[in-house]
């Protein structure tokens, strides 16, 4: 690692001076009431591989990779290079009446790596606008097809998929994200949302499954669950269901084994179509392009991904389609039928050229790399599960989730202080490192090109940070010990 991530106090002065005019001018996302408009978080200045720079000089690990997709590391000089060379090329060209060369690479490119027969893409700017195509795009092929009424939208407690009117109707609020819709007293609903769209399933959390119950009657009860909704609402209402592979911001949920390939068997059954949410997922996170087969078994009729596709250095998202169900459509009786929906930065060439570069680094040995350490994450990780604070350490590939509870047994978070996550991240930042906090929970994806060792002081500084966090609960009286 180079100096350069080593600034001078002058440099980081000048970070701490920036932190003050944030309030100024700059809303930053998720904000109160109490603070919109005011609030600011910490200033980060330079990067470069799993590294960031605090604004008060601290080298940090990026822990979540900024958000789940800076797969390629900080400052890949591949993936700037080419953002400059396609700008000087072509910098834009509207995708209403032009394509280029970067999209139509980019899709034939993805297209191999995509399950079944889902070789055509549609391209768009990130993950909620990937969500939100495929999404109206069922509503686009119902309506074609003489089925309006079949819209309903089936989705899961502690999902995430977007922050749009229609993608955020279909989240979790944050007490069902962290643990489950009954382990806290409701929250007041201050965003409106299209809830008459909306099914909802229960969260596939094994953690929390009912006490025993085996993983495998833990996934019967939940298909079960899935069936009795079907035969309630009725197959011809059902449009859809969509879910994350793994829950990422539910906590890195990773469902019980077979339970994915039965509820898409379920959808095939019923003929509701299968989205699967991989914006987190795909492009390296499992070691793999897509993880719906490689990983789960299961060939979804849609897959959104955005985010790790190009490393976070460019906007970029989209859906890979199923060839049949575009065939379905342009056989219908209506032709003339338009599916009215597109971004001005849909096809963008410099994220799709981006794109092209980070699928080179992907193959070119990152995909190795993640495949050979995802066990070694994993089980390092698993060593904090020691602490009387940790309730359970779980995850998959280079994604990972500490819960903390009040008690092991009765696995209890919400006795604790609901600051318990941000306590650990303040004390892993002193250490070296960031983490996500989400309530009781810590949440971890770094860069795919992180070595062991920087796994191993991963670790280390979780583990400080986890013992230091109890001893002030300790102190505070919030926890017993």
């Amino acid at each position: 690692m180079t100096a350069t991530l080593r600034p001078t106090p002058a440099t980081a002065g000048a970070m701490l001076k920036l932190r003050e005019r944030v309030g100024q001018h700059l809303v930053q996302p998720w904000p109160t009431a109490g603070k919109i408009g005011v609030d600011s978080l910490g200033m980060v200045g330079d990067g470069e591989g799993v590294y960031i720079l605090h604004e008060d000089g601290r080298r940090l690990i990026d822990g979540p990779a900024g958000m789940w997709c800076v797969n390629a590391g900080h400052r890949n000089a591949a993936l700037a290079d080419t953002l400059r060379e396609q700008a000087m090329s072509l910098s834009y060209a509207s995708p209403w009446y032009t394509t280029t060369s970067p999209a139509l690479k980019l899709a034939e490119r993805i297209a191999a790596y995509a399950p079944g027969d889902l070789d055509r893409v549609f391209l768009t700017t990130g993950g909620t606008s990937a969500v939100e195509t495929a999404l109206r795009f069922m509503f686009f092929l119902n309506n074609v097809k003489g089925r309006p009424e079949k819209k309903l939208i089936v989705t899961r407690h502690g999902a995430y998929h977007g922050a749009s009117y229609l993608t955020g109707s279909l989240n979790s609020s944050a007490a069902q994200m962290t643990g489950g819709p009954d382990l806290r007293p409701p929250e007041p609903k201050w965003m409106d949302t299209a809830e008459g769209l909306v099914l909802r399933l229960s969260c596939p959390n094994p953690f929390r499954r009912p006490e025993g119950m085996d993983l495998a009657a833990f996934a019967d009860h939940l298909v079960e669950e899935f069936r009795q909704l079907i035969e309630r609402v009725g197959a011809d209402r059902i449009g859809a269901f969509i879910g994350e592979p793994i829950q990422a911001s539910g906590g890195v949920i990773v469902p019980p084994p077979g339970y994915l390939k039965r509820m898409r068997e379920l959808c095939r059954e019923n003929d509701i179509l299968f989205i699967a949410d991989e914006v987190v997922t795909a492009f390296g996170r499992l070691g793999h392009v897509f993880a719906s087969q490689e990983v789960f078994d299961i060939d979804p009729d849609m897959i959104t991904f955005a985010k790790g596709v190009t490393s976070g250095y460019f906007p970029l998202g989209g859906v890979m389609m199923s060839a049949a169900m575009l065939e379905d459509l342009r056989k219908s009786n209506h032709p003339e039928a338009t599916f009215a929906h597109g971004l001005t930065y849909s096809s963008h060439p410099i994220g799709c050229a981006v794109a092209l570069k980070n699928l080179d680094l992907l193959e070119g040995g990152l995909l190795a790399q993640a495949q050979a350490n995802a066990d070694y994450f994993q089980t390092a990780l698993k060593t904090l599960e020691v602490h009387g604070l940790v309730g359970e350490v779980r995850g998959m590939g280079l994604m990972a989730c500490i819960e903390c509870v009040a008690d092991k047994q009765s696995h209890d978070p919400f006795a604790l202080d609901l600051e318990v996550g941000k306590r650990i991240d303040r004390h892993c930042q002193e250490r070296g490192l960031m983490v996500r906090p989400l309530v009781q929970m810590c949440v971890m994806s770094p860069p795919l090109v992180i070595t062991r060792p920087q796994i191993d002081t991963m670790v280390s500084i979780l583990d400080e940070a986890i013992r230091a966090t109890m001893d002030d609960l300790v102190r505070d009286g919030l926890w017993r010990g």
